[in-house]
Protein backbone atom coordinates (compact mmCIF):
# COMPACT_ATOMS: atom_id res chain seq x y z
CA UNK A 1 0.00 0.00 0.00
CA UNK A 2 2.16 3.02 -0.91
CA UNK A 3 -0.47 5.40 -1.22
CA UNK A 4 -1.68 6.03 2.57
CA UNK A 5 -5.16 7.20 1.20
CA UNK A 6 -5.55 4.10 -0.97
CA UNK A 7 -8.25 1.55 0.25
CA UNK A 8 -6.75 -1.85 1.89
CA UNK A 9 -7.77 -4.82 -0.01
CA UNK A 10 -7.98 -8.79 0.57
CA UNK A 11 -4.13 -8.97 -1.18
CA UNK A 12 -3.09 -6.28 1.61
CA UNK A 13 -4.83 -8.54 4.60
CA UNK A 14 -3.65 -11.44 3.22
CA UNK A 15 0.18 -10.06 2.93
CA UNK A 16 0.23 -8.31 6.09
CA UNK A 17 -1.42 -11.73 7.98
CA UNK A 18 1.24 -13.97 6.22
CA UNK A 19 -1.88 -16.15 5.01
CA UNK A 20 -3.86 -16.99 1.64
CA UNK A 21 -6.26 -14.74 0.06
CA UNK A 22 -8.39 -17.92 0.78
CA UNK A 23 -7.63 -18.35 4.12
CA UNK A 24 -8.52 -14.68 4.40
CA UNK A 25 -11.65 -14.95 2.76
CA UNK A 26 -13.00 -17.89 4.57
CA UNK A 27 -11.78 -16.14 8.10
CA UNK A 28 -14.31 -13.86 7.00
CA UNK A 29 -17.30 -15.54 5.82
CA UNK A 30 -17.37 -19.05 7.65
CA UNK A 31 -14.68 -18.34 10.54
CA UNK A 32 -15.91 -21.66 12.03
CA UNK A 33 -13.52 -23.37 8.84
CA UNK A 34 -10.67 -21.58 9.93
CA UNK A 35 -8.15 -22.38 12.59
CA UNK A 36 -8.06 -20.22 15.81
CA UNK A 37 -4.10 -18.80 15.09
CA UNK A 38 -5.23 -17.94 11.64
CA UNK A 39 -8.11 -16.15 12.88
CA UNK A 40 -6.23 -14.48 15.22
CA UNK A 41 -3.43 -13.28 12.36
CA UNK A 42 -6.64 -12.32 9.80
CA UNK A 43 -8.28 -10.68 12.23
CA UNK A 44 -5.48 -8.12 13.74
CA UNK A 45 -4.13 -7.46 10.04
CA UNK A 46 -8.14 -6.44 9.49
CA UNK A 47 -7.61 -4.07 12.52
CA UNK A 48 -4.40 -2.38 11.29
CA UNK A 49 -5.43 -1.73 8.15
CA UNK A 50 -9.11 -0.88 8.40
CA UNK A 51 -9.93 -3.28 6.20
CA UNK A 52 -13.41 -4.06 5.64
CA UNK A 53 -15.28 -6.53 3.22
CA UNK A 54 -16.52 -5.94 -0.08
CA UNK A 55 -19.70 -7.94 0.83
CA UNK A 56 -21.74 -5.84 -2.29
CA UNK A 57 -18.76 -7.34 -4.88
CA UNK A 58 -19.59 -10.84 -2.81
CA UNK A 59 -23.16 -10.90 -3.05
CA UNK A 60 -23.21 -9.86 -6.87
CA UNK A 61 -20.97 -13.04 -6.99
CA UNK A 62 -22.71 -15.82 -5.35
CA UNK A 63 -26.46 -13.84 -6.17
CA UNK A 64 -26.88 -13.72 -2.15
CA UNK A 65 -26.63 -11.30 0.33
CA UNK A 66 -25.85 -13.47 3.13
CA UNK A 67 -28.37 -11.24 5.59
CA UNK A 68 -31.20 -13.49 7.03
CA UNK A 69 -34.22 -11.53 8.28
CA UNK A 70 -36.18 -12.19 11.38
CA UNK A 71 -39.28 -11.03 12.20
CA UNK A 72 -40.41 -11.32 15.97
CA UNK A 73 -43.80 -10.18 17.63
CA UNK A 74 -42.15 -7.61 20.23
CA UNK A 75 -38.85 -6.27 21.70
CA UNK A 76 -40.60 -5.10 24.56
CA UNK A 77 -39.84 -7.84 27.11
CA UNK A 78 -37.09 -10.75 27.11
CA UNK A 79 -39.97 -14.14 25.62
CA UNK A 80 -37.21 -14.27 22.20
CA UNK A 81 -34.33 -12.59 23.48
CA UNK A 82 -32.08 -15.61 24.51
CA UNK A 83 -33.53 -17.64 21.28
CA UNK A 84 -33.07 -14.75 18.96
CA UNK A 85 -29.19 -14.31 20.50
CA UNK A 86 -28.30 -18.08 19.54
CA UNK A 87 -30.12 -17.85 16.09
CA UNK A 88 -27.59 -14.03 15.59
CA UNK A 89 -24.42 -15.79 17.43
CA UNK A 90 -25.21 -19.76 14.68
CA UNK A 91 -25.57 -17.42 12.20
CA UNK A 92 -22.55 -15.59 12.66
CA UNK A 93 -20.48 -18.17 12.45
CA UNK A 94 -21.84 -19.16 9.07
CA UNK A 95 -21.18 -15.79 7.86
CA UNK A 96 -24.49 -14.52 7.69
CA UNK A 97 -25.59 -11.31 9.50
CA UNK A 98 -28.93 -10.80 11.32
CA UNK A 99 -31.46 -8.54 10.63
CA UNK A 100 -34.33 -8.26 12.80
CA UNK A 101 -37.59 -6.38 13.12
CA UNK A 102 -40.85 -6.78 15.43
CA UNK A 103 -44.56 -6.57 14.46
CA UNK A 104 -46.41 -5.20 17.48
CA UNK A 105 -48.86 -8.46 17.60
CA UNK A 106 -49.80 -7.03 14.43
CA UNK A 107 -50.57 -9.29 11.17
CA UNK A 108 -50.43 -5.98 8.87
CA UNK A 109 -47.41 -4.78 9.83
CA UNK A 110 -45.82 -8.17 9.66
CA UNK A 111 -46.79 -8.54 5.92
CA UNK A 112 -45.38 -5.21 4.98
CA UNK A 113 -41.87 -6.21 6.86
CA UNK A 114 -41.83 -9.66 4.93
CA UNK A 115 -42.20 -7.69 1.68
CA UNK A 116 -39.81 -5.05 2.67
CA UNK A 117 -37.07 -7.73 3.96
CA UNK A 118 -37.77 -10.04 0.45
CA UNK A 119 -37.42 -6.73 -1.83
CA UNK A 120 -34.26 -5.81 0.40
CA UNK A 121 -32.35 -9.03 -0.62
CA UNK A 122 -32.94 -11.35 2.72
CA UNK A 123 -31.65 -14.67 2.03
CA UNK A 124 -33.92 -16.19 3.81
CA UNK A 125 -36.81 -15.12 7.33
CA UNK A 126 -37.53 -16.65 10.36
CA UNK A 127 -40.54 -16.18 11.59
CA UNK A 128 -43.01 -16.86 14.55
CA UNK A 129 -45.84 -19.13 14.67
CA UNK A 130 -47.84 -20.51 11.16
CA UNK A 131 -50.68 -18.20 11.77
CA UNK A 132 -50.82 -15.40 8.87
CA UNK A 133 -51.85 -14.80 5.68
CA UNK A 134 -51.72 -17.77 3.26
CA UNK A 135 -51.03 -15.42 0.40
CA UNK A 136 -48.03 -14.43 2.12
CA UNK A 137 -47.13 -17.87 1.94
CA UNK A 138 -47.73 -17.98 -1.52
CA UNK A 139 -45.34 -14.76 -1.68
CA UNK A 140 -42.42 -16.20 -0.20
CA UNK A 141 -43.13 -19.60 -2.52
CA UNK A 142 -43.02 -17.60 -5.70
CA UNK A 143 -39.93 -15.75 -4.73
CA UNK A 144 -38.30 -18.68 -3.70
CA UNK A 145 -37.59 -17.47 -0.07
CA UNK A 146 -35.98 -19.97 2.06
CA UNK A 147 -38.43 -19.69 5.16
CA UNK A 148 -38.67 -21.17 8.68
CA UNK A 149 -41.09 -20.88 11.38
CA UNK A 150 -40.09 -20.98 15.21
CA UNK A 151 -41.62 -21.19 18.45
CA UNK A 152 -44.46 -23.46 17.39
CA UNK A 153 -44.52 -26.99 16.08
CA UNK A 154 -47.35 -29.21 14.49
CA UNK A 155 -46.15 -32.43 12.83
CA UNK A 156 -49.17 -31.66 10.32
CA UNK A 157 -47.44 -28.28 8.94
CA UNK A 158 -46.58 -28.22 5.17
CA UNK A 159 -44.07 -25.53 6.87
CA UNK A 160 -40.30 -26.01 8.16
CA UNK A 161 -40.43 -25.48 11.26
CA UNK A 162 -38.74 -26.07 15.03
CA UNK A 163 -40.51 -25.32 18.09
CA UNK A 164 -42.14 -26.83 20.72
CA UNK A 165 -45.75 -27.93 20.66
CA UNK A 166 -47.68 -24.83 23.15
CA UNK A 167 -50.65 -26.83 23.23
CA UNK A 168 -49.37 -30.07 25.05
CA UNK A 169 -47.00 -27.85 27.26
CA UNK A 170 -50.22 -25.99 28.81
CA UNK A 171 -51.72 -28.87 29.36
CA UNK A 172 -48.42 -30.64 30.86
CA UNK A 173 -48.84 -27.60 33.33
CA UNK A 174 -52.32 -27.57 33.63
CA UNK A 175 -52.26 -31.09 34.61
CA UNK A 176 -50.26 -30.86 37.93
CA UNK A 177 -52.00 -27.96 38.47
CA UNK A 178 -55.43 -29.91 38.78
CA UNK A 179 -53.73 -32.78 40.52
CA UNK A 180 -52.35 -30.84 43.29
CA UNK A 181 -56.43 -30.20 44.14
CA UNK A 182 -57.29 -27.10 42.36
CA UNK A 183 -60.59 -27.07 40.57
CA UNK A 184 -61.22 -23.47 40.31
CA UNK A 185 -58.74 -22.13 37.74
CA UNK A 186 -58.91 -19.06 35.96
CA UNK A 187 -56.58 -18.17 33.11
CA UNK A 188 -54.49 -14.46 31.80
CA UNK A 189 -54.17 -15.54 28.35
CA UNK A 190 -52.19 -13.33 25.39
CA UNK A 191 -54.48 -12.25 22.71
CA UNK A 192 -55.53 -15.28 20.87
CA UNK A 193 -56.65 -13.66 17.50
CA UNK A 194 -53.66 -13.93 14.95
CA UNK A 195 -51.29 -15.94 17.32
CA UNK A 196 -51.49 -19.67 17.15
CA UNK A 197 -49.06 -20.27 20.32
CA UNK A 198 -51.41 -18.16 22.66
CA UNK A 199 -54.53 -19.89 21.28
CA UNK A 200 -52.71 -23.46 21.98
CA UNK A 201 -51.86 -22.65 25.48
CA UNK A 202 -55.42 -21.84 26.06
CA UNK A 203 -56.64 -24.81 24.45
CA UNK A 204 -54.07 -26.82 26.35
CA UNK A 205 -55.68 -25.29 30.04
CA UNK A 206 -58.99 -26.52 28.75
CA UNK A 207 -58.77 -29.89 27.57
CA UNK A 208 -56.59 -30.74 30.96
CA UNK A 209 -59.64 -29.85 32.99
CA UNK A 210 -61.94 -31.78 30.42
CA UNK A 211 -59.60 -34.85 31.08
CA UNK A 212 -60.10 -34.35 34.64
CA UNK A 213 -63.88 -34.14 34.05
CA UNK A 214 -64.27 -29.93 34.92
CA UNK A 215 -65.88 -27.28 32.57
CA UNK A 216 -62.77 -26.46 30.09
CA UNK A 217 -65.14 -23.97 28.30
CA UNK A 218 -66.48 -22.32 31.45
CA UNK A 219 -63.02 -21.40 33.03
CA UNK A 220 -62.86 -17.75 33.53
CA UNK A 221 -60.29 -16.41 30.53
CA UNK A 222 -58.92 -12.70 30.81
CA UNK A 223 -57.05 -11.74 27.13
CA UNK A 224 -54.59 -9.48 27.44
CA UNK A 225 -51.28 -8.32 25.54
CA UNK A 226 -48.56 -9.44 26.76
CA UNK A 227 -46.95 -6.31 29.65
CA UNK A 228 -46.82 -6.98 33.18
CA UNK A 229 -49.02 -4.01 33.89
CA UNK A 230 -51.48 -6.00 31.90
CA UNK A 231 -50.81 -8.96 34.38
CA UNK A 232 -51.33 -7.05 36.84
CA UNK A 233 -54.53 -5.41 35.84
CA UNK A 234 -56.38 -9.03 34.34
CA UNK A 235 -55.39 -10.69 38.19
CA UNK A 236 -57.40 -8.00 40.32
CA UNK A 237 -59.79 -8.16 37.18
CA UNK A 238 -60.38 -12.42 38.15
CA UNK A 239 -59.69 -11.88 41.53
CA UNK A 240 -62.97 -10.13 42.02
CA UNK A 241 -65.26 -12.87 41.23
CA UNK A 242 -67.28 -15.10 44.37
CA UNK A 243 -65.76 -17.75 44.68
CA UNK A 244 -62.18 -16.26 43.74
CA UNK A 245 -59.94 -18.84 41.42
CA UNK A 246 -57.29 -20.75 43.40
CA UNK A 247 -54.98 -20.76 40.75
CA UNK A 248 -54.31 -18.06 37.91
CA UNK A 249 -52.43 -19.94 35.24
CA UNK A 250 -50.82 -17.24 32.79
CA UNK A 251 -50.06 -17.02 28.85
CA UNK A 252 -46.25 -16.29 29.34
CA UNK A 253 -43.41 -15.25 32.61
CA UNK A 254 -44.23 -11.67 31.73
CA UNK A 255 -47.90 -11.70 32.55
CA UNK A 256 -47.24 -13.77 36.03
CA UNK A 257 -44.91 -11.38 37.54
CA UNK A 258 -47.39 -8.49 36.97
CA UNK A 259 -50.13 -11.17 38.53
CA UNK A 260 -48.01 -11.60 41.75
CA UNK A 261 -46.76 -8.08 41.62
CA UNK A 262 -50.89 -7.24 42.05
CA UNK A 263 -51.24 -10.41 44.42
CA UNK A 264 -48.89 -8.40 46.96
CA UNK A 265 -50.77 -5.30 46.47
CA UNK A 266 -53.34 -6.61 47.85
CA UNK A 267 -52.32 -8.47 50.47
CA UNK A 268 -52.57 -11.71 49.04
CA UNK A 269 -49.96 -14.50 49.39
CA UNK A 270 -48.59 -16.69 46.99
CA UNK A 271 -48.99 -19.33 46.84
CA UNK A 272 -51.15 -19.70 50.11
CA UNK A 273 -54.16 -17.72 49.31
CA UNK A 274 -53.92 -18.31 45.35
CA UNK A 275 -51.15 -19.95 42.88
CA UNK A 276 -50.00 -18.48 40.02
CA UNK A 277 -47.92 -20.07 37.04
CA UNK A 278 -46.59 -18.85 34.00
CA UNK A 279 -44.76 -20.04 30.60
CA UNK A 280 -41.43 -19.44 29.14
CA UNK A 281 -39.01 -19.92 31.95
CA UNK A 282 -37.34 -16.50 30.99
CA UNK A 283 -34.66 -15.43 33.58
CA UNK A 284 -37.27 -13.14 35.51
CA UNK A 285 -39.12 -16.34 36.36
CA UNK A 286 -36.62 -17.34 38.61
CA UNK A 287 -35.36 -14.12 40.68
CA UNK A 288 -39.23 -13.22 42.21
CA UNK A 289 -40.17 -14.37 44.79
CA UNK A 290 -41.61 -16.84 45.33
CA UNK A 291 -39.94 -18.64 42.33
CA UNK A 292 -42.21 -18.82 39.45
CA UNK A 293 -43.71 -22.04 38.68
CA UNK A 294 -43.64 -22.29 34.71
CA UNK A 295 -43.06 -23.87 31.50
CA UNK A 296 -39.50 -24.29 30.02
CA UNK A 297 -39.07 -23.32 26.71
CA UNK A 298 -35.88 -24.37 24.78
CA UNK A 299 -34.80 -20.87 23.51
CA UNK A 300 -31.37 -21.16 22.81
CA UNK A 301 -31.51 -24.99 21.38
CA UNK A 302 -34.52 -23.70 19.16
CA UNK A 303 -32.58 -20.47 17.80
CA UNK A 304 -28.93 -22.82 17.54
CA UNK A 305 -30.98 -25.23 15.08
CA UNK A 306 -32.81 -22.57 13.62
CA UNK A 307 -30.22 -20.79 12.57
CA UNK A 308 -28.46 -24.04 11.14
CA UNK A 309 -31.06 -25.94 9.33
CA UNK A 310 -32.33 -22.19 7.72
CA UNK A 311 -28.83 -21.54 6.26
CA UNK A 312 -28.94 -25.44 5.13
CA UNK A 313 -32.58 -24.70 3.18
CA UNK A 314 -30.40 -21.89 1.75
CA UNK A 315 -27.36 -23.76 0.48
CA UNK A 316 -28.70 -26.88 -0.41
CA UNK A 317 -32.10 -25.81 -1.97
CA UNK A 318 -33.56 -28.10 0.57
CA UNK A 319 -37.73 -28.24 1.72
CA UNK A 320 -36.42 -28.02 5.44
CA UNK A 321 -37.40 -30.03 8.36
CA UNK A 322 -40.27 -30.12 11.30
CA UNK A 323 -38.58 -30.49 14.65
CA UNK A 324 -40.62 -30.49 17.72
CA UNK A 325 -38.32 -29.78 21.01
CA UNK A 326 -39.12 -30.92 24.63
CA UNK A 327 -40.64 -28.36 26.92
CA UNK A 328 -40.38 -29.31 30.73
CA UNK A 329 -41.76 -28.62 33.50
CA UNK A 330 -40.01 -25.96 36.23
CA UNK A 331 -41.96 -26.47 39.59
CA UNK A 332 -41.32 -23.80 41.98
CA UNK A 333 -42.80 -21.51 44.93
CA UNK A 334 -45.89 -20.20 43.01
CA UNK A 335 -47.67 -23.43 42.95
CA UNK A 336 -48.87 -25.21 45.80
CA UNK A 337 -52.34 -26.85 47.07
CA UNK A 338 -55.48 -24.97 47.98
CA UNK A 339 -55.33 -24.63 51.78
CA UNK A 340 -58.51 -25.95 53.34
CA UNK A 341 -58.99 -22.88 54.58
CA UNK A 342 -58.78 -20.93 51.09
CA UNK A 343 -61.69 -23.64 50.22
CA UNK A 344 -63.81 -22.88 53.06
CA UNK A 345 -63.66 -19.39 52.69
CA UNK A 346 -64.61 -19.39 49.19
Amino acid sequence: MNNPHSVPTLDDVARVSGVSTATVSRCLNTPNRVSEAARIKVMQAVEQLGYTPNFGARAMAAKRTFTIGAIIPTMENAIFARGLQAFQEELHTRGYTLLVSSTGYQAKTEAEQIRTLVSRGADGLLLIGYDRDPDLYKFLNRRSVPTLIAWAFSKDSPHASIGFDNHASMRMLANEVIEMGHRRIAMISGLIAGNDRAAGRLSGVRAAMRTHGLDGDAMPVVQISYETENGAAAFEQLMQANPRPTAVMCGNDVLAVGAMRRAREMGLDVPRDVSITGFDDIELARVVTPPLTTVHVPHREMGRRAAKELVQMLENGSKGPVIELQSTLQMRGSLAAPSADHERSN
